[in-house]
């Protein structure tokens, strides 16, 4: 599977330019780019396709990394200032 979706692109936001599927794989080490679901979820089911193919540990690693959406973000930092006064 891996192979037919390496002939696609899809361009990456972190670097500006078109990226194969195969780069998003490694492209934190050990773990997926932390994008990699958002980036590629147009194309095919990516959430699956890691599920599948990562151990339980590696999954939960991966899924503790994501980044926090904006607006949870803003509202920790919000909480954070008003803590310190």
């Amino acid at each position: 599977m891996t192979g037919e979706i390496n002939d696609k692109l899809v361009r990456c936001p972190r670097l500006g330019d078109e990226m194969v599927f195969s780069y998003c794989l490694q492209e934190s080490g050990a773990l997926p780019c932390s994008r990699i679901i958002s980036c590629w979820s147009a194309v095919f089911d990516v959430e699956s396709f890691l599920h599948k193919n990562m151990t339980d540990q590696v999954w939960q690693n991966f899924n503790n990394a994501q980044p926090k959406d904006k607006v949870t973000s803003l509202i920790e930092i919000i909480e954070a200032a008003k803590s310190k006064k």
